[in-house]
């Protein structure tokens, strides 16, 4: 059997992955984020949510069900994806999408989360670094976007300018963790930037 079958079918097994189909999300990376959420509660309803890197959609699926009809979701992601319910949805690049034209009509988020990561390489101190670079990103669009109180959420492989990027998490947020899901997969070096409590913003 090739590896790639193996890996196939290793996916297909994966409880997580099961239990995402059943509950009808796209993708077993949602568990993560309910992980996240239920740790350190990251929404309300009626809140506005801005997810960086928003492919396949199942964190987007997630936040509509937390902050329910009222609240107002937006996603961009270099491929299309299929709609979700109350979602604006973008195709893009984060590193070239302007803040005006994330907040459409609305004047600032209440919450940004990005999951991205790179297109690894196996090559590990080049896939931290170009995860630093999509971390530090989606945090650069959060200090433009994000409402007074507001909470962040993103993804980050442990590298070198891991200490600064946490840092920077501090001087602008009153509470930063970093969390590893038990749903994350056991080999995996992510590992996720939890900041709430934005002390910036003027809206």
């Amino acid at each position: 059997m090739s590896r790639s079958k193996l890996g196939d079918r290793n996916v297909r097994r994966d409880k997580f992955h099961q239990q995402a189909r059943r509950a009808g999300f796209r993708a077993r990376a949602v568990f993560k984020l309910q992980e996240l959420d239920e740790a350190r509660p990251l929404f309300a309803r009626g809140q506005r949510v801005l997810d960086l890197g928003c492919a396949p959609g199942s964190w987007l699926q997630y936040a509509s069900t937390r902050v329910g009809p009222s609240g107002r979701l937006v996603g961009i992601d270099r491929t299309e994806i299929p709609g979700v319910a109350g979602a604006r949805l973008l195709v893009g690049d984060v590193f070239t999408v302007t803040p005006a034209e994330l907040l459409g009509d609305l004047a600032a988020f209440d919450v940004v989360m990005s999951d991205m990561a790179p297109d690894t390489s196996g090559i590990r101190h080049l896939d931290q670094s170009r995860s630093e670079a999509l971390f530090e990103r989606a945090l650069d669009l959060a200090e433009a976007l994000l409402a007074p109180g507001g909470n962040f959420v993103g993804k980050l492989f442990q590298g070198p300018e891991f200490k600064n990027l946490i840092d920077r998490c501090r001087k602008q947020f009153d509470e930063v963790k970093m969390v590893k899901p038990e749903s994350s997969r056991q080999f995996s070096i992510e590992q996720y930037v939890v900041a709430r409590g934005y002390r910036g913003g003027a809206r």
